[in-house]
């Protein structure tokens, strides 16, 4: 199944000269959504992972169904504020200005095995900070899972290090 045709692109949002790829069409669809699923589990299985962390809020669309798929926990990474108990912090930067993510901080066993996810990957800010939090807690990082990736954005470069896949990737705008 070609998932690529279930992304639309909305040119100037969420500001002028930015294209958002919105995924709200492939979740409307059970087999687009299935598929995308499936095929983020296939990548993500040979890593072993205990939990998969996912971003607000895009990230816990598909990263929910990813961990439960994997038969794997799932930890949110949220705005701050948003956590009700205590919190570990890490900032970043979008293609577009600045943000914050926290989890919990027993969110984590040391020594987890962790996946990150998100539904993208641009800048690589998000992602970054994830993987940061994952290892501020203790946790190890055993890859990095997108649905879709803007190649030409090269947030690729900023999780130099990490094992990254992405099941879609745009080379240009």
């Amino acid at each position: 199944m070609e998932l690529r045709g279930y992304i639309r692109d909305i040119a100037d949002f969420p500001k002028p000269g930015i294209v958002f790829r919105d995924i709200t069409p492939l979740m409307a669809d059970a087999r687009a959504l299935d598929e995308a699923v499936r095929q983020l589990a296939d990548i993500a299985r040979p890593l072993e992972p205990d939990v998969v962390v996912a971003a607000e809020a895009r990230g816990f669309l598909l990263g929910a169904a990813l961990a439960r798929e994997l038969e794997a926990g799932f930890v949110l990474a949220r705005k701050p504020g948003k956590l009700p108990y205590e919190t570990e912090r890490a900032e970043y930067l979008l293609e577009y200005g600045s943000d914050a993510l926290e989890v919990h901080t027993d969110a984590l066993a040391g020594g987890s095995r962790v996946l990150v996810h998100d539904d993208l990957l641009a800048t690589g800010g998000t992602a970054k900070a994830l993987c940061e939090l994952v290892e501020q807690l203790g946790g190890s990082v055993v890859g990095c899972a997108f649905l879709i990736e803007l190649a030409f954005l090269n947030g690729r470069k900023r999780l130099a290090g990490y094992d990254v896949h992405a099941l879609m990737v745009d080379e240009a705008e």
